[in-house]
Parts: C-alpha cells; sequence; structure tokens
C-alpha cells in the first residue's frame, strides 16, 4: 500500500478536522451521519484486492481518510419521512462518501471475469449522488481528484489535486461564501443537514421550501 507523507496525511486531517467542525456547529444531523473509521483489516483487504484484480494499491490518502472516517449513514428525519428526498449524510457537493472500502471498490473492479474497463487507470470511486448502486462520482488516486462514470468515459481530468485540497474548497465555500467555487451549487441547510442545490434549478422538491443557503 502507498505510504503518505507526514506533511499529507497532516493537510488532510487538519482539512477533515476543519470540514468536521464546521458541521457539528452548523449541520448537526450531517455531523451525526459520520461513521466510525474503517478497520486497518478491512483497508488491508481493499488494498489487496486491487493488487490482485487490476494491479495497484489504494491511494494513500483515500486510505488516510478511511482512518478518520468509514462513510456515513444517514439519520432518520420526521421532517423528511414523507418528501424523504434529503439524505443528512450527502454533506459534500459530490454526494456521499462511499462506504468504505468494500463498496466503494465495486464500480472499480471488473465485472465477472471480464477485463478492466477502466483502462487500468490506478483510482478509486469515493463519492458519488448514486447510492443504490453507484454509477458515477468521483475518484481519488496519485494525481487528485476528479470524476469517474460508468455510463461514458471512465475518468475524467483531476480537478483537485487531493482529498485534502477537495476539503479545504469545500471548507471556503461553507465559510467565505466565494461564488462558483465548487460549481453551479451552492451549500445550504434544511433539517439540520447541509444539502448543495442550485437555487434556480432545485433538485429538492417538498423540502426546497425549507432549504436555506448559507449565503
Amino acid at each position: 500500500m502507498p505510504v503518505q507523507s507526514h506533511d499529507e496525511a497532516e493537510r488532510l486531517a487538519a482539512a477533515w478536522q476543519a470540514l468536521t467542525t464546521w458541521l457539528a456547529q452548523h449541520a448537526p444531523t450531517s455531523y451525526a451521519s459520520l461513521l466510525p473509521p474503517a478497520t486497518e483489516e478491512e483497508i488491508a483487504t481493499a488494498d489487496s484486492q486491487l493488487m490482485r484484480h487490476v494491479g495497484y494499491g489504494l491511494p494513500a490518502e483515500l486510505a488516510a481518510l478511511w482512518r478518520l472516517c468509514g462513510g456515513v449513514e444517514h439519520q432518520y428525519i420526521e421532517e423528511n419521512e414523507e418528501a424523504g428526498e434529503v439524505g443528512s449524510g450527502a454533506f459534500l457537493p459530490g454526494g456521499v462518501i462511499l462506504l468504505s472500502p468494500a463498496e466503494a471498490l465495486g464500480p472499480r473492479l471488473p465485472q465477472h471475469g471480464q477485463r478492466d474497463g477502466w483502462g487500468g487507470v490506478q483510482v478509486v470511486p469515493w463519492l458519488t449522488r448514486d447510492e443504490a448502486g453507484p454509477l458515477s462520482g468521483h475518484y481519488a488516486g496519485a494525481d487528485g481528484v476528479g470524476r469517474w462514470s460508468n455510463m461514458d468515459q471512465p475518468v475524467g481530468e483531476p480537478a483537485y489535486p487531493s482529498i485534502a485540497a477537495y476539503f479545504e474548497t469545500v471548507h471556503r465555500a461553507l465559510t467565505e461564501g466565494l461564488a462558483d467555487l465548487m460549481g453551479d451549487d451552492v451549500p445550504g441547510l434544511v433539517w439540520g443537514c447541509l444539502i448543495w442545490d442550485n437555487p434556480e434549478f432545485s433538485a429538492l422538491d417538498d423540502a426546497a421550501g425549507h432549504w436555506t443557503p448559507i449565503h
């Protein structure tokens, strides 16, 4: 498994701490969605599966993230019971952190003896908006964080140099409100959750009237 440098590990931990501290203060239901860290056995198993099936191991930074958080579990929200459209764990613009590590490997590993459809590119999915059988989302790799999709071109160019940089950008959008920092969606709060939405073309229905942009 690749080893992350001390400075890189510290940067990731600091970025994660800043983001989760903000959640605890402003979006407690999203904060409650965070799962405990993955076990070393889970991480090692994922690393060996990748090595066996596609010839490389886990990105060091992704393994480090899983040592901080093993994914998310949506919390019950009484107000959301009828609408059912607010996932408390979807507090990142890219959606939810995939449950570590087996769920993240699912889209990446070759299926049913087929050859690798990703062309051997050394990345691993870690974020998705498609929670029921992920089809697209964000990947992590040695070159940074970018978009992946099983529906068209598997892997796009990196948009952020690291997971830490992604978290830092999210935190800046939350605290400074810089326009278009993360794309068209902006952060807002609904029922104790941080949810990213486009106010002009909202993806929310019944919950839209309760969602308030932060800036």
